[in-house]
């Protein structure tokens, strides 16, 4: 008897590579099981094994890290709007609320100020302002961003640490940049000049334009405009804050009668200030301090005069001007060589 016949095989399917996903086998996980479920659900509209077990793990991570993008956002517009209120109101005539505790030696209150002292103080807000501004910007958002990263199971240590080296590589090669921020900072916290204060940087002398974190800009007497880095400033000599002195020094020949001249240049100087132009830039009476020098030239005779801040080039012109007109009403004789050497005649000089 012959042996059965087999069947004939049947040929083996073969594998659709149409979809990535279906060259790898996927099997129900066990939480597939449970309807409803977030797995059941992630499982049924994928058909992924991998992805519908860890559906809830990342869909914690994700929750956590959607909150912390929404505190870090709320956080900083808080600290923003906090920031931006206490340094407000330099525009409208007040004193900003963080300037306050401040060291400030301009006027204590901005009615009676001039224009440029608003925008002194209004630059200088602004400009505090702006470094507390980024300066929140970027410790809320750099926390925020290490806590994500954290969230992920990333190590911090690595990148903290390349971090560091990038910071000092960085600090190295803008060295200068670094210490003219950190120097614009310091002038602005102690307010060493504003706009409108007539300041002596050194190089260059002026009225002050701009301040800023890196660079101030002043413009001198001929018309220059100077761009002075902060962190080249050495030392500051601001002639406009607080009060200024007008210092008038006056000449007189050696045949002069020295209380006589004294006492015509207090009046004059006197009778000067209470002129209306005047007046109003002079913030005491003229001191007379008496005889300053005596030279081959003649007898020098100086009095002084407390103005208001930027105000004592004006009043010294228009006092001397007044001091010279009587003294030559008086016949006060001039020094040498304007009225000739002594006991030789000179113009309008009796000889000696």
């Amino acid at each position: 008897m012959p042996p059965p016949t087999p069947p004939p095989a049947t040929p083996a399917p073969e594998p659709d590579f149409s979809s990535p996903l279906s060259a790898i086998p996927s099997t129900p996980p066990a939480c597939a099981s449970d309807q409803g479920s977030l797995c059941e659900r992630v499982y049924r509209l994928t058909q992924t094994d991998w992805l519908s077990r860890s559906a809830d793990e990342l869909f914690s991570h994700l929750v956590v890290v959607l909150l912390i993008i929404v505190v870090a956002v709320v956080l900083r517009h808080m600290v923003h709007r906090a920031i931006r209120r206490l340094t407000s109101g330099a525009g409208q005539g007040r004193v900003p609320t963080l300037l306050r505790p401040l060291r400030d030696r301009a006027v204590r209150t901005l009615k009676d100020a001039a224009p440029l002292m608003v925008e002194r103080r209004t630059q200088r807000a602004q400009a505090i302002g702006s470094v507390l501004r980024s300066f929140s910007t970027m410790l809320i958002y750099g926390v925020a961003f290490v806590l994500i990263l954290g969230e992920f199971g990333v190590n911090l240590a690595p990148i903290i640490a390349s971090a560091g080296i990038v910071g000092v590589a960085i600090g190295f090669g803008a060295q200068n940049l670094v210490r003219d921020f950190l120097s614009g900072i310091f002038m602005m916290l102690e307010d060493q000049y504003g706009v409108g204060d007539v300041v002596d940087l050194g190089e260059a002398t002026g009225t002050v334009e701009a301040v800023g974190l890196r660079v101030t800009t002043l413009r001198d007497i001929a018309g220059t405009v100077w761009y002075v880095r902060n962190g080249e400033v050495l030392r500051v000599g601001n002639s406009s804050q607080g009060y200024s002195v007008a210092v008038v020094d006056i000449p007189v020949g050696h045949t002069t009668d020295v209380d006589d001249a004294l006492e015509i240049a207090e009046r004059a100087a006197n009778a000067e200030c209470a002129e209306p132009k005047i007046a109003s830039k002079v913030i005491a009476p003229p001191e007379m301090l008496g005889v300053q020098s005596v030279t081959a030239e003649g007898v020098l005779l100086r009095l002084t005069i407390k103005t208001r801040p930027g105000e004592q080039w004006a009043v010294q012109r228009a006092v001397a001007a007044e001091v010279k007109t009587q003294l030559d009403v008086a016949g006060v004789p001039a020094p040498f060589p304007f009225a000739g050497r002594p006991g030789v005649a000179g113009p309008g000089t009796p000889a000696v």
